[in-house]
């Protein structure tokens, strides 16, 4: 058999890059000599990430339009046009069996280009509400796999396969993991946890009200690990001063972090939603307003509707975030409900699935 190529896109943000990084690990593991290559946004997180995770990346001069007037939405046809020319070179010079998208600006270009060019192409959907470029590309797309039922609104019904959305492996069995992430961050086990996490740059108002909440959650004998973000680590570093808190701009071992944590706050970008249904963990989601169609709010929804977790939006912190999180502090029947909704949303296999649909077209 001939050796494989894979070219993977996605980046902007964690929610859009982790899922590649898992989906190339899967197809290495199936494929030890494949060869693979990723393609982002210049400037974007994925430059670093993407080869620490031990890939090649290529980066293209790609942003998003802003939604309002600026500078850089005058210079978007230039990039794009500029990002169409070099993905072509990229296509023509790597000649990929398959291209797979998962999201941010970089995929748009990329998938455009080698569907034009007859290569085999697979959309991966994170979200309950499909952002622009993946509605576009959806069309040419050979398969788009999705974490959400009822998106048929949004791409063609043939080409969807419901699969969830890629997860690290680590977090599959975190219960056994307990007593080595309690030594691991230095935590007293007869304490509860929580857990807040804003995203891999960090939620400012997340952090606001943490840092006006911090005294009164060591007053209730809780214990915090508080994931503030790069972007503010300096401004909020002192409050680990207490002894039942710790301020991390970013967290390595995302399984033990789990494997600790009793209650977790947390956005609801679609990767950290399909990691926190295998998790199990009660949740009280705080959705980001500020990303395109409102997506966080969509699937922090989808979970709450079948009473899988709380939500609290943004412009009603200050009125209902003592209520609900003092509630379910002390509500042992409502983190346990909580706790085994969640679980049963969870698609563990979603990687491995998704592969074995980017194999059916290898295949063919």
């Amino acid at each position: 058999m001939k050796k494989l190529k894979f070219i993977l896109s996605g980046g902007g943000t964690g929610g859009h890059i982790y899922p590649a990084i898992a989906i190339a690990n899967e197809l290495k593991s199936r494929f030890p000599d494949a060869e693979f290559l990723f393609v982002g946004a210049k400037d974007k997180m994925e430059m670093q990430k993407v080869p620490q995770a031990g890939y090649k990346i290529i980066g293209l001069w790609i942003a998003g339009l802003q939604r309002r007037l600026t500078f850089d939405n005058t210079l978007f046809p230039i990039k794009l046009l500029s990002s169409l020319l070099k993905s072509r070179t990229i296509i023509s010079d790597f000649k990929p069996d398959v291209v797979i998208g998962t999201g941010g600006f970089a995929s748009g270009p990329l998938l455009q280009v080698a569907a034009i060019a007859g290569i085999p192409t697979v959309i991966q959907e994170q979200n309950s509400f499909p952002g622009i470029t993946n509605k576009l590309l959806s069309k040419r797309a050979n398969k788009i796999c999705v974490a959400y039922e009822n998106l048929e609104r949004f791409f063609p019904k043939g080409k969807m396969i419901l699969t969830g959305n890629p997860i690290r492996q680590d977090l599959i069995d975190i219960k056994s993991k307990r007593a080595e992430a309690l030594k691991y961050f230095n935590l007293d086990a007869n304490k509860k946890t929580l857990l807040v996490l804003g995203g891999s740059l960090g939620a400012r108002r997340i952090n606001q009200l943490i840092a006006k909440e911090i005294l009164a959650f060591s007053a209730q004998n809780v214990q915090v690990i508080w994931q503030c973000g790069k972007l503010y680590f300096e401004e909020y570093k002192h409050f680990s001063d207490n002894e039942n808190i710790q301020v991390l701009s970013f967290i390595d071992r995302m399984d033990l972090v789990y494997a600790a944590a009793d209650i977790v706050i947390s956005r609801a970008g679609a990767s950290s939603v399909s990691e926190l249904c295998v998790v199990g963990k009660p949740v009280i989601f705080i959705p980001s307003p500020n990303v395109s169609e409102d997506h966080q709010t969509k699937n922090a929804l989808a979970i709450v509707e079948k009473n899988g977790a709380l939500m609290i939006k943004e412009n009603e912190l200050d009125t209902q975030f003592n209520i609900v999180f003092n509630n379910l502090l002390s509500n042992e029947n409502l983190q346990k409900e909580l706790s085994e909704n969640i679980k049963k949303l969870a698609k563990v296999n979603a990687t491995k699935d998704i592969v074995d649909e980017i194999v059916k077209l290898i295949s063919k």
